[in-house]
């Protein structure tokens, strides 16, 4: 009996009944986020998959963050959401992941205008980037066809982007990209992702910040560190915090840091958070847990 009791709150805590939003957020929310693709969630209408995509309104902005894993099933989740993608003022990339950028395509393709926010990445960065010439040694003893560009190179050397034509602002430091919304670029230092630059969102209410985060790649504590640069508080946490392999221990510690430590007065973990971590931070957070599967809209007041 006590494993099905078990049971039945893991099934009531990753499966609660459904709950539709509205398209907009209400005027009485200083913000709304809400998941337009993930891998878990209620909605029979929606199609699950890995990756990540959330749809963030707030002071009048519709800020979509990430695209998702594959274009037709973000398309077709938006649509079902009633999400046009025509009027969002703003799209923020997390990191170069396919299962965050996949959808960008089509975004672009109904809204080829849009400002697309992306992390500054060096030598063959997939958002485009300009690095200085200065970057390989040269050999001025070569003849000149021996040499790149002749031996005459440009000051900067221009990388390609997946999607050309897009306006797309690569960001390196914290940038203020709407009124109250901030963008805040951290890097990874962990072994499988070293170097990794990755972009949180930081959304500033009355209650403190809203982090909407991609993977956490660099480690969610990391990102919580730079979002004090913005605002002193974090109200609540709303993403990927990557513990999807992480072990018990580590889940348990970084559970109890950010609740005990930083002091985040809520959690709404998704996308490559992980099931054991899901568990995990719903004891640790108890009544301030909430859930964020896909479909679902998050009201801060």
């Amino acid at each position: 009996m006590r494993h099905l009791g078990l049971a039945l709150l893991a099934t009531a805590i990753l499966h609660p009944a459904p709950a539709r939003a509205p398209a907009r957020a209400p005027a009485s929310a200083a913000a709304r986020v809400t998941i337009l693709y993930d891998a878990f969630g209620a909605r029979d209408d929606l199609e699950r998959d890995w990756g990540f995509a959330a749809l963030v309104e707030t002071g009048g902005k519709r800020i979509l963050f990430d695209t998702g894993n594959n274009a037709d099933i973000f398309a077709r989740n938006a649509t079902a959401l009633g999400v046009d993608l025509r009027s969002i003022d703003l799209v923020v990339i997390s990191h170069r992941h396919g299962d965050h950028t996949a959808g960008l395509s089509y975004v672009l393709s109904v809204n080829p205008n849009v400002t697309v926010y992306a992390p500054a990445e060096g030598l063959g960065g997939v958002f485009g980037t300009r690095v200085p010439s200065t970057f390989y040694r040269r050999e001025a003893s070569l003849p000149a066809h021996f040499r790149y560009f002749d031996g005459q190179p440009p000051d900067q050397v221009v990388m390609g982007t997946h999607w050309p034509g897009a306006h797309i602002e690569l960001v390196d430091s914290i940038r203020e990209v709407a009124p109250g919304v901030s963008v805040i670029p951290t890097v990874s230092n962990r072994p499988g992702t070293l170097e990794l630059r990755e972009l949180s969102l930081a959304v500033r209410t009355p209650q403190g910040l809203v982090l909407v985060v991609g993977c956490s790649h660099p480690g969610i504590e990391t990102i919580v560190a730079a979002s004090a640069r913005v605002a002193p508080h974090v109200h609540m946490i709303v993403g990927g915090l990557h513990l999807v392999t992480t072990p018990d221990s580590e889940i348990a510690r970084v559970a109890a840091a950010l609740h005990d430590r930083w002091h985040v007065d809520r959690i709404a973990p998704g996308h490559c958070t992980g099931e054991p971590a899901f568990l995990a931070l719903r004891r640790t957070f108890d009544a301030a847990y909430v859930y964020a599967g896909l479909g679902t809209a998050i009201d801060v007041p």
